[in-house]
Parts: structure tokens; C-alpha cells; sequence
């Protein structure tokens, strides 16, 4: 990599939203020690090939692109990551990595994951006595539990398999069921495969012991017991330092740096109490909390998909477990701690994998996952958890200062431009026409072309 490893190393990058995109995938390439091929298959569009594609899914007759960028600065417990991320609105990856930067001033991230366990769901029907029928289900559990000793050996060599059997009453509009809930260790896959396979081998024996018909055998995508945890720190110092240069950008004017710390310590403090406001709103009504939580999910996503995992199953059981008290909440948390300074947390079941699927047959999923160096599913988890922290304080710190939301609109206006037919220097020229006159629309971006 040359030059000294542990500064080539590190993921904060000051300018990199400046370079080429040739220029940034050279920086990543050293980062991530990417070979030729590699750095090639990133810039190649698509990097999946109509082959590999037709094996993946049914039908297939080509395929769809999104950009994948690059959040720096982020540092999750001590270790330096650059994030690739798949999505096509702009703001998301450069208010992430505003984030991770503003965090960092206070040691970065702190994740946890606990181990990878999924649930497998067995629904038994035309029950005589669901309660009775439970009690003979975990009688027996031993005997269940035994009947899967050498179902999946590879899962095992790898410190895997069946770790827990449980028996409940479902109480439905066509009477009681009973459910039976197999829960597994799978290690670094999803699951899914090994799980149903599990399933399939024990629900005859249930069948004979409740007396009951086997409905539906499936894994659950509510991973209560594959819980990702992060929390980070926003110092109020920090904060007001960067609010005084928002609003000095916002206002046309640069601000000089404040003499005293009171004066940055004061906008810190109005920032962190707009914060705070705003998530109250969020963990208090339902509308705003759908919108709080899809910006969460803006960043959690973007990496899901980056590597090749299940955004939906995710995307469903982030959702299910914002609700799991009976109300819609926020699926983050924030407060203050003595100083003032602006604590923030998030927890959400993530069943994401670094084997299986399409995380080992996609070339660019394969990529993303070296890019990031995560050498487990728990790794990846404590990285996505701290990434939707991380996108969500930045959507909670855009509406306290409104900083983040000029970006935005700018990244739109470029999108504008391009849309009505603006090329090189002549985009910026549109850009920066609509932001003076503060009309950013596509009727205006074909005007001011037109106007040229």
C-alpha cells in the first residue's frame, strides 16, 4: 500500500467528495487491497454478467443499476471502515459520513451483536387441546432436538446448529394453533436453507405428538434473538463549531471561528435540544416515526444491498420491531449526558450474512464485503447498526440546523440539470443559477440551459 500502513489505513478522508470517481477508487483499491480485476469490475457498469444474472433469478433479460459510493470517516469500535453503499438518493452517503465524522471527535461507534441465531416457525392446526398439546411438545423436546445432531454437519464444524426449542399457544379468529419455534445458531449465513430443512425433519414427530395437522414451516424474518446494538457520542463543543459554518454556508458568509468556547457551546446546546425535540416527535406519534425510521433505513439498506444481503427481510424486521411494544416507535434513541453532550443509540434485529446467496455470487457484493474487511455476519451487523445510527442522527442534526437540507437540494439540483440535457461545466453553471435564485426545478434547469 506504501507509506505508513496505519494512516493509509484509516477511513478519514478529508476532500474525498472532491476527487474523480477514478481517483476515489484508487484510494478505496489501496484501502481495501483490491486487486486489478477488481478495481475494474467496480468501474465496469453493472459488474454482473447476463450468466451469472440468469442463475440468480428466473426470467431474466437484463439487469438494473444503482451508484454505489463510499461513507468514510467511520470508526466502530477502534477499527477504521470505508462503507460502500448501494442507493440512488442523493445526500444519503455524504450525510453519513458528515455523521461518522462529527462522531469520531468522541471515539467513533461503539457496536455489539449477539450471536446469529434465527427463529424457524412450525404452525400446528386442528389442535384438540393447544395447551395440553404444548406441554407434550417440550416433554420431548430432547428427543426433537436429538432428531437434529448430524442435520447440517458443515453448520456445526462451524460452531453452528439447533440451539433451543419452544412451544406456544396462538390464540386466532379460527381458534388455537399451537407454534413450534426451533431456534438456530447459523453462523455467518442468513439461514433460511438450513433452518426450513430443520423444520421439515421435525414437524412429522410434532404432528404425531400434538395429534394436530403441520400448516406452514418457515423462518421468521423478526430476528429478536439476532440483535445488532451501536451508540455514538455528539459532543456539544463539536457541534457548535460545525452549526456556526452551516449557518455562516447557509447565510453567504463564513463566520469567523468563535473566541470563546461559551459562544460554540451555545449553538452545540441549541443543536442538541432541536435534536432531542425531534426525536421526542418521533417516539411519540406514529406519521413521523414511519418518516424518522425510513431515514434510518436509508443507510441500513444502502449497505444491506451493497452486500448482496436481504433488504427486504431486513427492511421487514427493522419495521416489525419498531412496533413490538404494541406502538410504532423510533427505532433509535437519543439523550444527554451531564456535559451536555448528545447521546445516541440504536437496536434492531439484523439477519444479514457474508456466505450464501447473493453475497458470494455477485461480483460486486464480494467486492463490497473486502472493501469493508468484516470477518463475520456479527462484524457486518455492528457496522450496518452503526451506519442507520449514523444516517439518522444526520436527518435528526439536517432539520436542527438545516445545513445537511442545502446539500441536499444541491445534489437535486444536479440531478435537474442532468435531466434537462446539461453537460461538464454547464451543470454547475445550471446548479449554481437555480441555488442563487432559489428556484430549483426542471422547468428552470431547461430555461437557464435554453438561456446559454
Amino acid at each position: 500500500m506504501g507509506g505508513d500502513e496505519k494512516m493509509a489505513r484509516t477511513s478519514a478522508m478529508s476532500g474525498f467528495h472532491t476527487l474523480s470517481p477514478s481517483e476515489r477508487l484508487r484510494i478505496v483499491s489501496e484501502f481495501a487491497q483490491l486487486d486489478d480485476e477488481e478495481a475494474k469490475l467496480l468501474a465496469k457498469a453493472g459488474g454482473l454478467d447476463m450468466d451469472t444474472a440468469n442463475r440468480m433469478i428466473e426470467n431474466v433479460i437484463g439487469e438494473t443499476q444503482l451508484p454505489m459510493g463510499i461513507a468514510t470517516n467511520f470508526l466502530i469500535n477502534g477499527k477504521d471502515y470505508l462503507v460502500p453503499m448501494c442507493i440512488e438518493e442523493p445526500s444519503v452517503v455524504a450525510a453519513a459520513s458528515k455523521a461518522a465524522k462529527l462522531a469520531r471527535e468522541a471515539g467513533g461507534f461503539r457496536a455489539s451483536a449477539t450471536d446469529p441465531i434465527m427463529i424457524g416457525q412450525i404452525q400446528i392446526v386442528d389442535v384438540a387441546d393447544c395447551a395440553k398439546a404444548a406441554e407434550a411438545v417440550m416433554q420431548l423436546k430432547d428427543e426433537l432436538m436429538h432428531m437434529l445432531d448430524n442435520i447440517d454437519p458443515i453448520l456445526a464444524k462451524y460452531g453452528g446448529g439447533p440451539r433451543d426449542l419452544r412451544a406456544r399457544v396462538l390464540k386466532t379468529d379460527g381458534g388455537c394453533m399451537l407454534i413450534a419455534e426451533l431456534l438456530v445458531d447459523v453462523r455467518d449465513a442468513m439461514g433460511a436453507n438450513a433452518i426450513n430443512t430443520m423444520l421439515e425433519t421435525i414437524a412429522p414427530r410434532i404432528v404425531e405428538i400434538t395429534g394436530g395437522r403441520s400448516l406452514l414451516r418457515i423462518i421468521s424474518n423478526l430476528a429478536t434473538e439476532r440483535m445488532a446494538r451501536a451508540e455514538a457520542v455528539w459532543k456539544k463543543n463539536v457541534l457548535g463549531e460545525d452549526a456556526i459554518r452551516i449557518i455562516g454556508r447557509l447565510s453567504g458568509e463564513e463566520p469567523a471561528r468563535p473566541s470563546a468556547a461559551l459562544s460554540r457551546e451555545a449553538f452545540g446546546e441549541q443543536a442538541i435540544n432541536d435534536v432531542l425535540r425531534a426525536f421526542w416527535f418521533a417516539d411519540h406519534d406514529q406519521h413521523r416515526a414511519t418518516t424518522h425510521n425510513k431515514g434510518t433505513m436509508n443507510g441500513i439498506d444502502a449497505v444491506t444491498i451493497a452486500t448482496g444481503n436481504d433488504w427486504r427481510a431486513v427492511e421487514s424486521g427493522a419495521h416489525s420491531y419498531a412496533a413490538i411494544s404494541g406502538r410504532y416507535r423510533s427505532l433509535t434513541k437519543y439523550w444527554k449526558d451531564r456535559d451536555g453532550n448528545l447521546h445516541g443509540s440504536i437496536e434492531l434485529p439484523l439477519a444479514v450474512a457474508t456466505i450464501g446467496g447473493a453475497t458470494r455470487t455477485h461480483p460486486i457484493a464480494k467486492i463490497a464485503q473486502k472493501i469493508l474487511g468484516v470477518k463475520s455476519s456479527q462484524e457486518l451487523a455492528q457496522v450496518i447498526a452503526s451506519v442507520g445510527l449514523a444516517q439518522n442522527f444526520a436527518a435528526l442534526y439536517a432539520m436542527a440546523t438545516t445545513g445537511l437540507q442545502a446539500g441536499h437540494m444541491k445534489l437535486h439540483a444536479s440531478n435537474l440539470a442532468v435531466m434537462a440535457g446539461a453537460k461538464g461545466e454547464q451543470i454547475d453553471k445550471v446548479v449554481q443559477q437555480m441555488i442563487a435564485e432559489k428556484n430549483i426545478s426542471a422547468a428552470r434547469a431547461k430555461e437557464i440551459l435554453e438561456g446559454m
